[in-house]
């Protein structure tokens, strides 16, 4: 059975397109099947996967007018496929509002679909709305990226508290699968202090594996390839495969 991570987090910028993006492309790499959902209308988890919206995207699914089977999309990445996004998307949260069961559309399109997939890896828009609501009531659990700068925890408690009321109503099997530092730079005192604050935050949940503030990384969407193509010897490379093995040992 698939494991469904919501990877969230309603402050930008925190790098959590680069982690569903590269992370589902290490999965993917070490031999697990990986689906991406890009539920961002942005659409920068497709473009930074290599893929051009199409007629058939993750609004067409929520809307009922396009299946599964016609949205799911392959990558460049050996066993990495996706239900890519674009602006078109962001209709969604208008028209979801009118809907029935609202927070379900998400789960509901992806009943009985996943049975070929190890990782579902969701890349949730920079807010609370009813993307990321939907994300989270279909989802196991909740990856948060934290970067390590002023300001980390801003906004975090309000996603947290968003996790304890759909655990309470919605999706009672919710979990936060863990936090993840991102842009960590340990040679200031910055990223020590903040990794340590996050740390003593979220007790026994943060992820040992650090993502590096790296040029690769930045570099790698332009080119529409996750780092381990773009360049698998870098500092953000090994990183993301890091996370990958972690991320499956919790598993």
């Amino acid at each position: 059975m698939a494991k469904i991570i919501a990877i969230a987090n309603q402050k930008g910028g925190v790098g959590k397109t680069t982690t569903a993006v590269n992370l589902a492309a290490c999965l993917a790499e070490g031999g697990r099947r990986v689906l991406l959902i890009d539920l961002d209308p942005q659409g920068n988890a497709t473009s930074g996967a290599g893929l051009k919206p199409s007629q058939a995207t993750v609004y067409e699914l929520l809307s009922g007018t396009q299946p599964f089977d016609r949205v799911l999309t392959p990558t460049r990445v050996p066993g990495l496929s996706m239900l890519p996004s674009d602006i078109r998307l962001a209709a969604a949260e208008v028209e979801l509002v009118q809907v029935e069961n609202r927070e379900y559309q998400l789960k509901n399109a992806l009943a009985g679909k996943l049975s070929g997939f190890d990782y579902v890896l969701i890349d949730c828009p920079p807010s609370l709305g009813l993307l990321t609501l939907n994300a989270l009531t279909a989802a196991d659990s909740a990856l948060v990226p934290i970067q390590t700068e002023y300001y980390a925890l801003e906004g975090v408690t309000a996603l947290m508290n968003t996790i304890a009321r759909l655990q309470r109503s919605v999706n009672r099997d919710l979990r936060l699968e863990g936090v993840v530092l991102t842009m960590y730079d340990g040679r200031t005192n910055l990223s020590l202090q903040v990794a340590a604050q996050v740390k003593k935050h979220f007790k026994g949940k943060v992820f040992s594996t650090l993502i590096p503030r790296n040029v690769r990384l930045g570099e790698a969407p332009s080119h529409g390839l996750p780092i381990s193509s773009y360049d698998p010897k870098s500092a953000g490379a090994e990183a993301y495969r890091a996370l990958a093995l972690e991320l499956q040992r919790r598993n």
